[in-house]
């Protein structure tokens, strides 16, 4: 396992296998919405699962983990299948995608943070490696079924990946391996996360005033 010395190897697999699952879920559940076929949902619960990851790893200049570890492919699989199967069943709890890519975002961001950290890059790489591993999954997905990213219309996604993956950089250059912060930074991201989607919180967008064509 890539992890930094002094983390516990088992936690950050569970992490990791299990934000590739609950992105894979997002993404099943998006495919099913847009009435894609089995082998459109498994591909896209793929994707949103593994995308990240696999961004991540190719920025660091090290074989994609998703390549080397059966596991990672058969959680992302193993999404697409149960979205098919019971797609609708999920579909009815109105909020499911939201919380499931929440979660996904969460553990994905304290993931991304600590390969970064394995490989001897800087608390500011590693935070924004974080961060990368987080949305890229599901920016993935958003333009495979045609829609603006959320990450660049919604201003509390890329920032609580950003947080959680502090929490964890933080935590690690202090010296500190509790299996805690892990935790603690993936919760304070979804936590963030909701939060902002629950009371509408935002940062500024860009005025809507200009017509078509302005300059």
């Amino acid at each position: 396992m890539d992890v930094p010395e002094g983390f516990n190897p088992t936690l950050i697999l569970v992490l990791n296998l299990a934000g590739t699952f609950v992105f894979g879920l997002s993404g099943g559940l998006a495919a099913v919405r847009a009435r894609l076929d089995l082998l459109g949902v498994v591909v896209l619960a793929a994707v949103v699962g593994l995308a990240g990851g696999i961004t991540r790893d190719l920025l660091i200049g090290t074989a994609p983990a998703t390549f080397r570890d059966w596991r990672y492919l058969a959680a992302a699989a193993a999404a697409g299948l149960v979205c098919f199967f019971a797609g609708r069943t999920l579909e009815r709890a109105e909020r499911s995608i939201m919380v499931f890519d929440a979660l996904g975002l969460g553990l994905f961001a304290v993931t991304g943070a600590t390969k970064a950290l394995q490989f001897g890059l800087g608390p500011v790489p590693a935070i924004l490696l974080g961060a990368i591993t987080g949305v890229g999954g599901g920016m993935l997905r958003d333009v495979l079924l045609r829609q603006i990213p959320t990450v660049l219309r919604e201003g509390l996604y890329a920032i609580p990946a950003l947080l959680g993956a502090t929490v964890l950089v933080v935590a690690q250059h202090a010296g500190s391996t509790n299996p805690a912060f892990p935790v603690l930074g993936a919760l304070v991201c979804i936590v963030v996360r909701l939060s902002g989607w629950r009371f509408g919180i935002n940062v500024p967008t860009a005025s809507g005033d200009r017509r078509d064509g302005a300059p």
